[in-house]
């Protein structure tokens, strides 16, 4: 079979990898790099990801695929510090004696807290699917777990959409972020970079006669005589890995449109450390950006010979005005940095970044396959509610075996 692949993120190029074994693979790919939201920056000597990332415990496909390109030598194990900026002042939030110190919680809400974390690994998240995130805080724990603890997270992870989020995802963050030891979350970084996961699995799809195009733009998608194109070329199937209302635009499916965001994300190289040894600091406070990552309070300064730190914003719709800007100046102000303190800075935008997984969002994953065409990616069900590497690694995986079982009828 001759197949057309729509995108070359993390998604697309394990389906691909998976399906040159067998088939005549052509993947496209807008931008000049691969890898979507899991691409990396060369600055100096160094590689460091557009967006943030780390893995977790759990991820067993994400590690078999690391297995299976030989880098298993490079993942690596470290600790995870939160914290959270309220009142213009800092907050670890990372040890239980951190979180019983936390003054914007009454030792009441601290037990709330805790018995929400147990019930979280059990509870069925279909059951909650429809219940907003924040109205289940609210009635279970109170007003103010929800504001001094819930909404600086769902803020930093929505933006302006966090009261659409259902309790389904809340509860699976919770659930999946609960590898914790008395110090801090336990995740998993590559040493090196993640960009090493991307470059293998183009070498390994090239070296199977897998054809990558980069800087190839899909502008039509049909069906025709029972066979799709692409561009006009004709193709056994396409998997498609871009949100589905973005394929309809070019000729896909119709169906009910699944609710994306877009992603701002600058990263900075500076001279010190600003969050005080924390590596995920939510804010509290209004700010710009809803969370301040300091990647190399997680992985040591030294390999990169500077301290970098990314500043995470969501938004919907077009990216507000002077984003960057504004960012930058908050930054400065609010963690007293000097100008020339500021090696580089950079940012990313990325309109489709993810999904907002609202309220009854699971009555709009796509099933694989449509007449030929499948749709697999962030919004898929692997990816629900919570999307990962090991979610679209998942996809990829899955949607190369429906057009297996499809070619051998």
């Amino acid at each position: 079979m001759r197949i057309g692949i729509i995108g070359g993120g993390l998604t697309g190029l394990t389906a691909a990898r998976r399906l040159t074994h067998e088939h005549e693979v052509d993947l496209f790919e807008k931008m000049p790099y691969l890898g979507g939201c899991l691409s990396s920056y060369t600055v100096n000597d160094y590689w460091i990801e557009r967006y943030y990332h780390h893995c977790f415990s759990h991820d067993n496909r994400l590690f078999a695929l690391i297995d299976e390109l030989g880098l298993s030598d490079r993942l690596e194990w470290r600790t995870g510090t939160t914290g959270y900026f309220a009142h213009n002042r800092i907050y670890p939030l990372s040890t239980p004696l951190q979180i019983l110190m936390y003054p914007e919680l009454s030792l009441i809400d601290k037990i709330k807290l805790g018995l929400l974390t147990f019930r979280a690994k059990k509870t069925d998240l279909a059951t909650l699917d429809d219940v907003p995130a924040y109205q289940y805080i609210i009635e279970h724990l109170g007003k103010n777990v929800y504001s001094s603890f819930f909404e600086p997270l769902l803020k930093s992870k929505f933006g302006n959409r966090r009261k659409d989020v259902s309790a389904a995802w809340l509860f699976s963050r919770i659930a999946i972020r609960s590898d914790r030891g008395m110090s801090g979350e336990r995740l998993g970084y590559m040493k090196g970079g993640f960009h090493q996961i991307i470059d293998a699995l183009e070498r390994s799809v090239e070296s199977k006669g897998g054809k990558i195009q980069k800087q190839t733009t899909v502008s039509s998608v049909s069906y025709r005589n029972g066979s799709w194109e692409i561009n006009g070329t004709r193709y056994d199937a396409i998997v498609s890995t871009i949100p589905p209302q973005e394929l309809e635009r070019f000729g896909g499916p119709v169906l009910s449109p699944v609710p994306y965001q877009g992603a701002a994300c600058m990263t900075l190289g500076i001279d010190r450390d600003v969050t005080g040894g924390i590596y995920w600091l939510n804010m509290k406070d209004p700010a710009p950006y809803g969370a301040v990552v300091a990647h190399t309070n997680f992985i040591p300064p030294d390999r990169y010979g500077e301290h970098i730190v990314y500043l995470a914003s969501y938004f919907s719709g077009k990216v507000p005005p002077n984003l960057d800007t504004q960012m930058l100046t908050d930054f400065c102000n609010r963690f007293s940095l000097a100008e020339d303190e500021i090696h580089w800075h950079r940012m990313a935008i990325d309109p489709w970044a993810g999904p907002v997984y609202t309220t009854g969002y699971r009555s709009l994953i796509p099933a694989y396959e449509h007449r030929g065409l499948y749709m697999a990616g962030m919004f898929s069900r692997t990816n629900y509610p919570e999307r990962s590497m090991e979610g679209s690694i998942r996809a990829g995986s899955e949607v190369a075996e429906c057009i297996g079982r499809r070619s051998g009828d």
